[in-house]
């Protein structure tokens, strides 16, 4: 039960990603053709796939693609600094996360 509770997961938080990157390149697209256009003299509408377009784009420029952000640095420095109980507390609540009880932990361990 525990795997297929987490591949279940795993689609959902796949899904939500792709239906957030669509709203996040709609919302691109609607800012720009309100404001660019009527700032800028020349300035054009963009359409849908364009608008994903300069988001792939302002990622390359301002976030780049290794994942190295400060949320992460805070979970690293978080988990360095947690005693070894602490650690083993938190692995045993995520080995939980995915459906899998304390009882079958139990049973894993004897």
């Amino acid at each position: 039960m525990g795997m297929n509770c987490c591949k279940a997961n795993c689609w959902k938080i796949g899904l939500l990603v792709v239906v957030g990157i669509a709203a996040l390149g709609w919302v691109v697209m609607a800012l720009w053709n309100w404001l660019i256009p009527t700032l800028f003299v020349g300035g054009k509408e963009i359409g849908y796939l364009q608008a994903l377009g300069v988001l792939v784009l302002s990622k390359i420029l301002f976030g780049g693609f290794r994942g190295h952000g400060c949320h992460g640095r805070w979970h690293r420095n978080r988990l360095e600094n947690m005693t070894p109980e602490e650690r083993e507390k938190f692995q045993t609540g995520m080995r939980g996360w995915c459906g899998k009880g304390k009882q079958e932990e139990v049973e894993i361990k004897e």
